[in-house]
């Protein structure tokens, strides 16, 4: 009770003021794609980049089609493509506002035009570009980074915003290995050339970490690898309360099969190691997750289900 009490007292100060915010958010939006919440006395807002419409079987080149048709019929899912949801952090510490990754950005290209959202609704939310002070990134992967592309961005941004990537990350884009991946066609030469155009372009505000670092107190990034070699999770921490951004280790079909492969995985078998040993952690700790392509808002648990798992909505908090 007296948490519940806690959690009606303590208004998100973010500039997140959600009750004065909503009238001034786009006439295009039935319902604001944001969600805040408080993790002790940092405050968090998960914020939906949009949706990516890709092949089903991206979520599992591995998995015996027979198997995967049946998941994707048990979750009232169509059989061959689905909207992937594009989830992005935002925290704020003490003085510090942080983002966590940062959307795709515009790729005309490829015919995403349902993603890419994340600067008219981080303005709708109130959240002013140039008052980020840090950017964390948890891979380089063009749906993460491609936001901080967008034209007239980096202009907003404050001169000293600090991008924190795992320097692993950093390497592994120099000359970057597709030999295992399964995407669609175009998507290996428009993430090559989206990480090579964010290296330049960024490449002063980058601070490189090798395993670990603290962004801001109760913010601490740390490097997993797997999905590519620098993936990172970030994990917030105040009061007893825990919440971890998985990325992209953890996606809607990696609870009930977690040993199945998704097409954007780089060393897939490394992949399915790491998301085994976070969904133990997380389900022995009972702390929030969020992941970039989890149903948004993308808040839960992870349960243990026999020798998988299981994911927990959290119940909203109006």
């Amino acid at each position: 009770m007296d948490r519940m009490i806690r959690n009606t007292q303590q208004e998100t100060t973010m500039s997140l003021d959600t009750a004065a915010r909503s009238v001034r958010s786009k006439a295009d939006e039935l319902v604001p794609s944001r969600y805040a919440l408080k993790i002790g006395d940092i405050d968090v807002m998960v914020i939906s980049d949009g949706v990516l419409p890709l092949p089903s079987k991206m979520l599992a080149h591995n998995a015996d089609p027979t198997a995967r048709a049946a998941w994707l019929d048990d979750m009232f899912l169509p059989p061959d493509a689905f909207d992937w949801a594009l989830n992005v952090v935002v925290v704020r510490s003490g003085a510090q506002t942080i983002l966590i990754d940062a959307g795709l950005g515009l790729d005309p290209d490829l015919h995403l035009p349902r993603a890419g959202q994340l600067v008219k609704r981080l303005e709708a939310a109130g959240i002013d570009l140039a008052s980020v002070t840090d950017v964390v990134l948890t891979h380089m992967h063009m749906d993460h980074v491609g936001g901080l592309l967008v034209e007239g961005v980096k202009d907003r941004l404050r001169p000293d915003l600090r991008i924190h990537v795992a320097a692993a990350e950093v390497k592994f884009w120099e000359a970057p290995d597709f030999s295992r991946v399964s995407m669609p066609p175009g998507f290996p030469d428009a993430l090559r050339a989206t990480a090579k155009r964010f290296a330049n372009e960024y490449h002063n505000q980058l601070r490189t970490f090798e395993d670990e670092h603290e962004v801001a107190p109760g913010v601490v990034v740390r490097r997993t690898g797997g999905h590519t070699p620098g993936h990172s999770v970030v994990r917030v921490a105040s009061g007893g309360d825990r919440l971890t951004f998985a990325g992209d280790l953890v996606f809607t079909v990696g609870f009930e099969h977690p040993d199945w492969h998704n097409g954007f995985e780089h060393d897939p078998e490394e992949a399915a190691r790491v998301r085994i040993e976070l969904l133990r952690e997380l389900a022995a700790s009972r702390e929030l997750l969020v992941a970039t392509h989890m149903p948004f808002p993308s808040v839960g648990h992870v349960a243990v289900a026999g020798d998988a798992f299981r994911w927990v909505p959290a119940f909203w908090d109006y």
